[in-house]
């Protein structure tokens, strides 16, 4: 190892220590976003997480994955014994981060009181690509991350293609941007206006005509 190098890196040994525990994290903070910037992996957000205070990570008004009470503790538990082996995606919004995907070990992460002790109150976040960073590309991101893990909501997901046909979003760009089939994108938009009928019906990639016809008088594509 270069020689200018081990004593820097003994330097900054010596002052981490004597540093107060919001001084030290925010320097380490500094030291990995430097190391970011010259490293060969620097287009991965991955390459670059960073431990930011947890009441400045808020999370988004739209995100369609549903998580029942048993599955939060079970969350919270596996925090708990194998630790935050997960960021969460954020992108800047203000002074704070908004969350992209990680909703559920957000909560986890501010309301369960051990694990909130155990981070200190921080919470392991990096950060979206720049390209990302409009509200459709959001919510795309989001939806793509929940997709292979999660159950989507069909009222939720119905507002999202809604909200990204607002943003002159082609059905085309929809299927590809949030892995959806074409008649995947149709059935959500013309089940927009009639989602209520759907509110405690889960949606899936396996979602299939049937689904419809279990609502009585109700013809979907007639609507």
């Amino acid at each position: 190892m270069n020689e200018a190098l081990q004593r820097i890196l003994l330097e900054v040994e010596s002052l981490l220590p004597a540093m107060l525990q919001d001084e030290r994290i925010d320097a380490l903070n500094k030291l990995r976003a430097a190391l970011h910037a010259h490293s060969p992996f620097k287009s991965e957000p991955v390459d670059f997480v960073e431990w930011v205070k947890a009441e400045d990570v808020q999370a988004n008004d739209y995100n369609p994955n549903s998580v029942a009470p048993p599955e939060m503790e079970l969350l919270r538990v596996s925090i708990m014994a194998d630790g935050y082996t997960q960021p969460i995606v954020t992108m800047p919004d203000g002074e704070k981060r908004t969350v992209v995907d990680g909703f559920h070990r957000n909560r986890v992460g501010k309301e369960c009181a051990d694990v909130r002790e155990r981070v200190h109150g921080y919470l392991p976040v990096v950060r979206i690509k720049e390209s990302q960073e409009d509200r459709g590309s959001r919510m795309a991101a989001t939806v793509r991350h929940n997709r292979a893990r999660g159950e989507h909501r069909v009222e939720s997901m119905s507002e999202i293609v809604i909200e990204l046909k607002r943003r002159f979003w082609s059905d085309e760009k929809i299927s590809k941007e949030l892995g959806m089939e074409p008649d995947e994108v149709l059935r959500l938009t013309q089940v927009t206006g009639l989602a209520g009928l759907f509110a405690d019906q889960e949606f899936s990639e396996a979602w299939e005509a049937e689904t419809f016809e279990e609502v009585e008088g109700v013809d979907i594509l007639d609507n």
